[in-house]
């Protein structure tokens, strides 16, 4: 007969990615991950494998559920600067507080670890780094056909700069730093794009 699994893989696996986003990968042990489910080892390892292979689903299902949908909102959003300027808030205000405050983004939060060493890893920060800016240049792309932008402004050059200004949020909002202040950083780029001014998270 085949096993059956008396436990929800599903909520395992949010459990783990909470563990994973908050601790980072390598301050948490199975024995952390054995706690947070409520699981034994030995259904762990059966149903994800060990530890690596186990981070790879967390990352997976955080980059899927979480990333992804909010990438293509921003895609779609026929409103241009506005919109990036409600993901940016949207940012700054998930990072700085509620549920998950000071918690960062488990994909940068990866890029700075060296679980980032890990080929298989890499190939998943790679897929959310060029979801990001592709996200961000559909909305300048959206913008510079409604005039939103200065003259000649890069577009490419641009959604490089506001990826990377998104990955900015992530880490300096882990180490404690003020939604005012990035708020304003956000606002200070957008303007420098020649566009409006975020709205204050």
């Amino acid at each position: 007969m085949p096993d059956i699994k008396h436990f929800d893989p599903d909520a395992a696996l949010e459990a783990v990615v909470r563990l994973f986003w908050r601790q980072g990968m390598a301050s948490t042990g199975i024995q952390d991950v054995v706690t947070a489910t409520g699981l034994n080892r030995s259904s762990l390892y059966a149903t994800f494998g060990g530890k690596q292979e186990l981070y790879l689903a967390a990352l997976r299902r955080y980059l899927e559920h979480r990333s992804v949908p909010v990438f293509r909102r921003l895609a779609e959003d026929g409103r241009g600067l506005a919109a990036i300027a409600e993901f940016f808030a949207g940012l700054i205000e998930a990072r700085c507080s509620g549920e998950y405050a000071r918690w960062g983004c488990m994909i940068s939060n990866a890029h700075a670890g060296a679980e980032n060493s890990d080929s298989e890893v890499r190939a998943l920060l790679d897929r959310h780094h060029q979801e990001l800016r592709d996200a961000m240049y559909a909305a300048l792309d959206t913008a510079d056909t409604q005039g939103q932008l200065s003259p000649g402004c890069a577009l490419g050059a641009a959604a490089d700069l506001l990826a990377l200004l998104a990955y900015g949020v992530n880490l300096r909002s882990r180490a404690g730093a003020d939604a005012h202040d990035l708020g304003r950083t956000v606002t200070a780029a957008l303007a420098a794009l020649g566009g409006q001014a975020a709205p204050n998270p």
